[in-house]
């Protein structure tokens, strides 16, 4: 395979795999391309596609220097393809085929298992844009409304890189599954995404912090299992993929420890100690912290059943095929082919959540699962941090992972934040206090009304640490056309 560190931007498909020496490849691309155009402006951002955007693209696939910035209409945007480096002599680090040289071509006994893996990833890269598609209409900034555009052409991008592999290397199915991608749609009852959290919507800005926080962190976790891949192509893939991931993650963040900084200033200010005093909290025009701990627990359950069944053969069969790995696979101390291993697993057993030993080959979705909740633990820590050195008397806390769950072992049970097992009576009761109400959806929904002037905020988020590329407080992050 042909490849480079920098990009050809010469070809109406950027990339640095040598596209235009592969005709076959680059025909088909080029015939979705025009399909991908259309489904970008039926279900892009809706009314900004003519505004011209502040974006970074990628130019580089080093880690220095791999991105420049300016000005682009995003129709415009050079969606690319891009593989992160060749590792010379690279191995298989896991599973049978630990120690062999890493594949350049799909060993056909795998190529389904492949193929399921790429479709489901590629999947959830479109949904996403198009369950953000209308925020841009209620950003709370110009510096937001950016940050909602850049995630969205670079999760677009991300859905080029799953489609250039299917076009690659799966040959006429490759290429009915890449234009299956641009069929489904977010929350369509007859055509849905392939994940369920990919078909909820993101109808608010705390929503949208929320998804990038939580989900897009389980999206971390699976292009760091699939970056161990030991087919190479799908890894170098990913790895690249995950460069662009972390802005995701950081605009989920710093976006709930803006909403939270403004809450908590605004009580300090209005000399409010109880954060229950939801009532004078929302009439400064801000979101309240039970609020935004009932929309954690939403974003948070949804994104567990990402993880599937605690059990899994699929898990299994990903591993020891060398396909998928664990989440930094080579920093875990043990043979990584598991074949007498063992794993604790949260079980429900007779109508109690019990922990036990199972194997850790069928457990592997689970061990993933327990490394995303220490991720998401440490950034819920952040805000906790915030919150005390205001002074106020309350945590966000992570509900336990038996509650409103849908898939997997706890999907039959109703439980409570604190992992309590309820009727389904008094989980109606209590419904509102667990999960955000109609009222608390409505009130977020007051909020989000659009500020567009350079440098201005709305009232319940306040200004970021610092601008995007070293600009000024005042840059007009985005050019809109009145």
């Amino acid at each position: 395979m042909t490849d480079s560190v920098n990009v050809n931007y010469d070809t109406l498909i950027p990339n640095n795999v040598g596209l235009a020496s592969d005709r076959r490849v680059l025909r088909g691309l080029e015939q979705w391309h025009s399909n991908y155009l259309n489904w970008w402006k039926q279900t892009g951002p809706e009314g900004f596609q003519d505004a011209s955007v502040y974006l970074r693209t990628a130019v580089s696939v080093e880690r220095e220097g791999w991105a420049k910035f300016g000005f682009v209409k995003m129709p415009d945007y050079r969606w690319g393809i891009l593989l992160a480096p060749a590792v010379e002599d690279r191995r298989i680090p896991f599973g049978l085929h630990k120690g062999e040289p890493v594949w350049q071509e799909i060993p056909g006994e795998y190529r389904s298992m492949l193929r399921r893996l790429i479709v489901i990833q590629g999947d959830t890269e479109p949904a996403s844009v198009e369950q953000q598609r209308y925020l841009g209409q209620t950003a709370p900034s110009l510096y937001d409304m950016r940050n909602v555009f850049q995630v969205n052409v670079e999760e677009a991008r991300h859905l080029w890189a799953m489609v250039y592999l299917l076009h690659k290397y799966f040959g006429r199915d490759g290429r009915e599954e890449a234009q299956e991608l641009l069929s489904r749609r977010s929350g369509d009852e007859d055509r849905p995404r392939l994940l369920g959290a990919f078909n909820e919507e993101t109808p608010d800005w705390l929503s949208f912090f929320m998804f990038t926080f939580f989900t897009d962190r389980d999206g971390k976790m699976q292009l760091e299992s699939l970056a161990q891949s030991g087919f190479d192509p799908l890894s170098r893939t990913t790895r690249f993929m995950l460069t662009e991931e972390a802005h995701h993650m950081f605009v989920g963040i710093s976006g709930i420890s803006r909403v939270i900084q403004k809450t908590c200033s605004a009580m300090k200010e209005a000399g409010i100690e109880d954060p229950n005093e939801i009532e004078s909290i929302r009439s400064l025009g801000v979101i309240d912290l039970p609020t935004i701990q009932k929309k954690a627990n939403f974003h948070y359950s949804v994104s567990l059943d990402l993880f599937g069944s605690e059990l899994s053969t699929n898990a299994a069969n990903f591993f020891n095929s060398g396909l998928k790995g664990r989440y930094q696979e080579n920093d875990i101390d043990d043979d990584h082919c598991l074949t007498d291993a063992t794993y604790p697993v949260m079980r429900l057993i007779n109508g109690v959540i019990t922990q036990t030993q199972e194997a850790a080959l069928p457990a592997l979705n689970m061990r993933l699962r327990d490394d995303y909740v220490r991720d998401c633990a440490r950034g819920v820590e952040r805000w906790n941090q915030l919150i005390a050195k205001e002074g106020i008397e309350f945590r966000v806390e992570l509900p336990h992972v038996a509650f409103n769950r849908h898939v997997g072992e706890f999907s039959n049970i109703k439980a409570t934040p604190q992992g309590m097992i309820i009727n389904e009576t008094k989980w109606q009761e209590n419904l509102q206090e667990y999960l955000p109400s109609i009222e608390d959806k409505a009130y977020i929904a007051s909020l989000m009304r659009p500020v567009t002037a350079p440098g201005s905020y709305a009232s319940w988020i306040s200004p970021p640490a610092r601008m995007i590329d070293n600009k000024s407080e005042d840059f007009e992050f985005v050019r809109i056309q009145h």
